[in-house]
């Protein structure tokens, strides 16, 4: 290994630090660049909390206009009536400050078109009335005027007052006087890339834009990018090059990517491990006596790839070698729910949204945990969210609303489902019928209120009804419920001889999508996964056991931008916070996993484990 000089080392000790000095960026770090082209000027930008807003401006008549070019002037566009007074009522508004919130700044970026000598003057006349809201450097929380386009020459910045200060620029060389005067360092990106802001620039290219950025920063000014392209990738990767503003043409959306940009970045400093499978048993063409469904609920291959990412590159799901892609589209609408997408599953065709083990003629279907049990297969369903919810409850109930929740636990009654594990106890145990425990109790079932108390149970029917409390969010602290319930459901249905059939849910996988909030996604799609390795230990042990592992639809549209996983980082955007008609995974492990293999309907997934378990 070359040994570093004391020079060498000093450096990127510095560079270290400078990086770790920079401070992330906000909304408030957004300009809105020709902020007169938006179709209301000043509030579009100033309600998005951008920092920086910039008004063209030329000299018409005495009176200074907002306009890209001569032409474009119109009568009513004034500096004045357009900028100047609307700020200033806002100023007054909040106490003498730019916004309400007092930690926000706000800087109005003049781009003089031309003949500064007689616009400076004039603007220095219209702003008069408004000292006090343009008092700085005297004021800290006075709005910056600052000065850009056709601008004096740094010598000549000493003759106007100190209210304005100078958009600098990369190329310019400033006395220590000069520099002072200098509000920030701005230059035209095209002049440094060809990139396009998809992707990231050649490494030349980034040295290049690296550079202009820290000789601004060492001359302790921020700096921008003029003629960069409005995407999420781009703002990420001029943030990490270090830029202090981020130009915009659309304020709207850039505050509310950097509003939700916690949600939208998630990093996991620890992996854990993952279970290393055998495939003995794998693609073996042998008699499949048991099958472990895992319904990852809003899972498609951006949240798998997501959670792959964020455990430094490993899963359980990508240890599987056979896998195919299920089409979710319900029957009345190309996007599914969770009723009509695991409804599909559990009973071998397609149906409406909402329905729940009914097809689109509102008649009653089996499903697969009834239709087994007439083969004498035993049958377990394990949620980590409410346990009559749509994905658990379209294997045991049957209503044509998914809402229908007391209706759903009523219909448990008439159920072969042996084993069902889930939160929501009030709606079982407060269920207007209120004779409803007693029957399940006289039906054969044993109630539990905890998994702890579950795992004591050594045979029989099992009802386990959570608190609410115990299905948290994982990233709230809900431990491994799932991975215990499957593990000790897996003990109990082992003793049947004919076989068993398991359908355990990563509810809340689906929950995050909703919500946009990525670490809730990843958090949960990591304790799936867990719950996933569970089941293939098993199936090496037994050798009999298919594992399938899939989803009902992808949630929230994910799309990842910015990752690495030897860091355990990812960062990505929500296209929605409803489901989507993506196509999702099917992962299949044990014997006639290569079955799985292809892209087909949901609906095949039901009349593939019919096949294997009967043949037909």
């Amino acid at each position: 290994m070359k040994k570093l000089s004391g020079y060498s080392f000093f450096a990127l000790l510095l560079l270290a630090v400078n990086v770790q000095a920079q401070q992330p960026l906000s909304f408030n770090s957004g300009h809105s660049h020709n902020d007169y082209k938006q179709n209301i000027p000043l509030l579009r930008a100033y309600y998005a909390g951008m920092g920086s807003i910039e008004a063209d401006v030329f000299l018409k008549d005495g009176q200074l206009y907002v306009a890209h070019e001569l032409k474009e002037i119109k009568p009513e566009a004034t500096l004045l009536k357009q900028y100047l007074e609307p700020l200033y009522r806002l100023y007054k508004q909040n106490g003498n400050h730019p916004y309400a919130d007092p930690k926000l700044k706000l800087q109005l970026v003049i781009d003089i078109k031309e003949d500064h000598e007689h616009v400076l003057p004039q603007l220095l006349k219209e702003l008069k009335p408004f000292q006090d809201m343009v008092n700085k450097p005297a004021n800290p929380d006075a709005v910056s005027i600052v000065i850009s386009g056709d601008m004096p020459k740094p010598a000549d910045f000493k003759d106007y007052p100190l209210i304005i200060s100078f958009d600098g620029r990369p190329t310019t060389v400033y006395t220590e006087q000069q520099l002072k005067r200098v509000a920030m360092i701005s230059e035209d990106l095209k002049n440094y890339t060809v990139w396009n802001g998809k992707g990231t620039p050649t490494g030349p290219d980034a040295a290049k834009l690296k550079a202009v950025i820290d000789a601004a920063h060492q001359k302790g000014k921020p700096f921008r990018f003029w003629a960069s392209q409005d995407s999420p990738n781009t703002w990420l990767e001029l943030e990490k090059f270090g830029v202090d503003w981020i130009n915009t043409d659309v304020p709207e959306k850039l505050h509310e990517f950097y509003l939700r940009k916690d949600k939208l970045t998630y990093t996991n400093l620890v992996a854990y491990p993952v279970y290393q499978p055998t495939y003995k048993s794998d693609g073996a063409d042998k008699k499949v006596k048991n099958i472990i469904l895992l319904i990852g609920d809003g899972m498609g291959l951006a949240q798998i790839h997501a959670g792959w990412i964020a455990n430094h590159g490993n899963l359980n799901i990508t240890m599987l070698r056979n896998s195919g892609f299920s089409q979710t589209a319900a029957a009345n609408s190309g996007n599914t729910d969770s009723a009509a997408g695991g409804s599909a599953i559990a009973m071998g065709e397609k149906t409406n949204n909402r329905y729940i083990g009914m097809g689109t003629d509102d008649k009653k279907r089996t499903n697969l945990a009834d239709t087994l049990a007439t083969y004498g297969l035993k049958s377990g369903i394990i949620s980590a969210g409410d346990i009559t919810d749509a994905t658990p409850a379209v294997f045991y109930a049957h209503q044509p609303d998914r809402s229908y929740n007391e209706a759903i636990a009523k219909d448990f009654l008439d159920s072969h489902v042996d084993i069902l594990v889930g939160s929501n106890q009030k709606i079982f145990l407060q269920n207007p019928d209120t004779g409803l425990m007693k029957k399940l109790e006289n039906k054969g079932y044993t109630l539990s209120k905890s998994v702890a108390d579950f795992q004591q149970k050594s045979s029989g029917k099992q009802l386990v009804l959570l608190p609410d409390s115990a299905t948290r969010p994982v990233k709230d602290g809900r431990g491994d419920m799932l991975a215990q319930s499957l593990k000790h459901t897996i003990k109990l249905l082992s003793a049947n001889k004919k076989g068993f059939f398991i359908m355990t849910e990563g509810a809340q996988i689906d929950y995050g999508g909703h919500v946009n909030d990525l670490k809730y996604v990843v958090t949960e799609l990591h304790d799936f996964d867990k719950t996933v390795a569970e089941a293939l230990r098993f199936a090496d042990q037994d050798g009999e056991t298919l594992v399938l592992i899939t989803a009902d639809h992808e949630t929230g549209g994910l799309t990842l931008l910015d990752a690495s996983a030897a860091e355990g980082r990812i960062q990505g955007e929500f296209s929605t916070n409803d489901h989507t008609n993506i196509m999702v995974p099917v992962y299949a492990y044990g014997p006639h996993s290569g079955d799985f293999t292809g892209t087909y309907s949901n609906t095949e997934i039901f009349k593939k484990i019919m096949k294997l378990f009967t043949g037909k």
